[in-house]
């Protein structure tokens, strides 16, 4: 039996408004427009509604062979949703599974504070984005190493505070969008409006938060090592080589 060749497997790029179509839009459209009795009824809207995440999720892990702890988290969420919704179970536990998924990445961003690989080394400060090696060059020649981990570790509490966010807005989202009995056409409506709400009430207010992290991240690497922006991000080249 012949290894796959990693070299044959096609580089991922970020595809952030397919992502956006795909995951979001189309679903929700979906949910809103044909669950009534005379289109596709709730359940079978429902079942097409999340055969587009679904779908697109698994597409990309055969396509690009990566596995990815969250991406993994999103997948499950996008299950259970469908759970909810096809076995009709209590509303209420739509609200928890939305605030359950964020929360659990949240508290595993905080535990990982406490092992010998917390996650923001895998999240941001990763070789893969940042210059790691030249960084920690710069900052053993000028002694600020130790100085440095203490900032990076307040990083890593940021960054599971962004999860807790996400998590608190979830639930109260969920609350006060959906409010039908799960399997109802009205349920499958309101689980398409909360799905477009989230974008700008909770997805956007997320970006931000982590771009200032970075935005830190970066301040502390250029004040303590003097590296430039260019110098710090690694290129495309180093990242083919």
């Amino acid at each position: 039996m012949k290894k796959t060749d990693s070299k044959n497997i096609p580089t991922h790029k970020p595809r952030p408004m397919v992502d956006l179509l795909v995951s979001i839009v189309i679903p929700s459209v979906i949910l809103m427009k044909f669950s009534g009795d005379h289109d596709l009824g709730a359940a079978n809207a429902l079942i097409l509604a999340l055969a587009f995440p679904i779908g697109w999720g698994l597409f990309e892990l055969v396509k690009y062979r990566k596995v990815n702890f969250i991406a993994i988290l999103g997948l499950v969420s996008v299950l259970l949703t469908g759970g909810i919704g096809l076995l009709a179970l209590d509303v209420k536990w739509l609200a928890i599974k939305e605030a359950a998924i964020p929360a659990v990445i949240g508290l595993a961003v905080l535990i990982s504070t406490f092992t010998r690989y917390p996650l923001i080394k895998t999240l941001i400060y990763n070789p893969l984005i940042l210059n790691v090696e030249k960084i920690e060059q710069k900052l053993q020649e000028s002694g600020n190493l130790a100085e440095f981990e203490s900032r990076l570790l307040k990083a890593t509490y940021f960054l599971s505070g962004t999860f807790g966010f996400s998590a608190a807005m979830n639930y109260l989202l969920a609350k006060w969008v959906v409010t039908s009995p799960a399997g109802s056409v009205a349920f499958n409506e309101e689980l398409g409006q909360m799905t477009l709400l989230s974008y700008p009430v909770i997805a956007i207010p997320s970006t931000l938060m982590m771009m200032a992290i970075v935005y830190y991240l970066w301040r502390t690497i250029n004040s303590m090592t003097g590296l430039a922006l260019e110098e710090v991000m690694v290129s495309a080249q180093q990242k083919r080589g």
